[in-house]
């Protein structure tokens, strides 16, 4: 066992796509996927499932393994957190144990109460983590593999040993049986679309009017597309696809009972690592060139846009502001403002907020003074949680919530579930958006949305079976 008490095993290089692909028959499939390496952004991935218990929240009551806690929902996710506390091993990677899951975008009226903000469709839960004591690393920078395995929910110290032993042999024995026959997807198109042009064009008018008469900086205005699914289409399929055509540093795949989840997110919304706090808000979007003079001039014109700086500086002013709150005096920085990041299909801007995580606060406090991410709320982000409430009438579901981990050393990492699809029912459902300003042009944001949107529906659209994958 490591000094956190968590034994690992390096073995083979593996692809974490193939391992998720072989024990995507075990409960609670959970895939973070690095497929796009930012320097140390993307190092790692991490592939999980068969978890020891589950932590939900359905209709603003806390479960764990479905027995009601007497809680509210953060205080009881922290209780269940605080029951497996683990030390810090820096010779291990970041997640060394711990929950992974989902907060949809409806868990902010858990923090702050929005009037007529639109309630979670049937079944979908506020929150949902699994609690997992096995974990499948691979180190993208060193290309290495490895097991970790702590042994909970066993609390006797020899106890907990063996099962660290017993559970990391049996997930050791899943990669070796024979690689499944991944089925190919037929191809999908007929999206129904939640607004026409000219409703989506009329929002963004009103939001500019409504920021004109001082109610507001900014907005997100998003619409949904949806389509019913072919019989047994496969979701991990698809996202395997997905991932391949257009890499995402922070992605990730769920399979949490009737619920599925692709999310091919560029976007941090936080990282807690040794008190150290980073958001990463993305505001600025420009497609790429058919030519490489052409993305270069699409690049250029972003990063002096104004209206794009304008959006992403005021996301910035909102998020140090959330971070103040939980952080030490005087630390919040930002080292990086409106800096290019380049993706399969878009040019980004890319701000970066630093913060020192004050004394005697912890993930959950974090997760509570900056959740749902300002880069697609909009600010004041009460305000404008409000206007998105008027205008769009359908939940976002896991649409701008957070996918990711909190690990039971108290470490963290949350992406912005943008470009995410929501598998359940026989239905896909994704959303896209971008942040209205007094700039904002109503056509132009629209073609900003189908922009966005344009990855996904050629994935869903191109017929495929296995994907070739770093």
């Amino acid at each position: 066992m490591s000094t956190s008490g968590v034994l690992c095993r390096e073995i083979d290089p593996r692809k974490p796509v193939d391992v998720a692909h072989l024990v995507s028959d075990q409960p609670h499939l959970a895939f973070l996927d690095s497929g796009r390496n930012f320097g140390n952004l993307g190092r790692y991935s991490y592939v999980a499932a068969d978890p020891f218990g589950v932590f939900e929240v359905i209709d603003g009551l806390a479960f764990w393994n479905s027995m009601r806690l007497p809680s509210s929902p953060f205080d009881a996710l922290r209780e269940i957190l605080q029951r497996y506390e683990l030390p810090t091993d820096d010779n291990l990677p970041p997640f060394q144990t711990g929950a992974i899951g989902f907060l949809s975008y409806e868990a902010s009226q858990l923090i702050e109460t929005v009037p007529n903000m639109p309630e979670a469709e049937g079944g979908m839960p506020d929150i949902k983590f699994g609690l997992y004591d096995v974990v499948f690393v691979h180190d993208h920078a060193t290309n290495r593999s490895m097991i970790l395995s702590s042994g909970w929910p066993e609390t006797d110290p020899t106890k907990r040993k063996n099962r660290a032993d017993e559970r990391l042999a049996e997930f050791l024995r899943r990669l070796d049986v024979r690689s499944r026959q991944k089925p190919s997807n037929p191809s999908v198109d007929n999206w129904e679309f939640s607004a026409s042009q000219q409703r989506f064009e009329s929002s963004v008018a009103d939001t500019i009017d409504r920021i004109l008469e001082g109610d507001l900086f900014q907005a997100n205005i998003a619409q949904r597309f949806h389509v019913e699914l072919p019989k047994n289409y496969d979701p991990l399929g698809f996202y395997a696809h997905l991932r391949s055509v257009s890499p995402a540093t922070f992605g990730a795949y769920l399979s949490f009972g009737n619920l599925q989840i692709a999310s091919n997110s560029p976007e941090r919304f936080l990282s807690l690592v040794d008190r150290h706090i980073e958001a990463r808000p993305i505001k600025g979007t420009a497609p790429r060139g058919d030519t490489p003079e052409a993305d270069r001039a699409l690049s250029e014109a972003l990063l002096h846009s104004v209206k794009d700086r304008a959006e992403n500086t005021m996301i910035v002013d909102l998020l140090r502001n959330d971070l103040s709150r939980v952080a030490s005096p005087f630390s919040v920085t930002v080292p990086t403002l409106c800096g290019l990041e380049t993706y399969a299909s878009v040019h980004h801007l890319v701000s970066v907020v630093e913060a020192k995580l004050a004394e005697g606060q912890d993930a959950i406090d974090l997760i509570q003074a900056a959740f749902p991410c300002g880069s697609i709320t909009g600010a004041p982000k009460i305000k404008a949680r409000e206007l998105i409430a008027d205008f769009e009438k359908i939940p976002r579901g896991i649409y701008c919530g957070s996918i990711g981990y909190i690990g039971f050393d108290g470490t963290m990492d949350l992406n912005v579930a943008i470009r995410t699809v929501t598998f359940k029912d026989q239905m896909a459902r994704f959303h896209a958006g971008g942040g209205i300003t007094a700039l904002s042009d109503p056509h132009e944001e629209y073609k900003e949305t189908m922009v966005k949107a344009a990855r996904i529906f050629g994935a869903f659209r191109q017929p495929y079976g296995d994907s070739e994958d770093e």
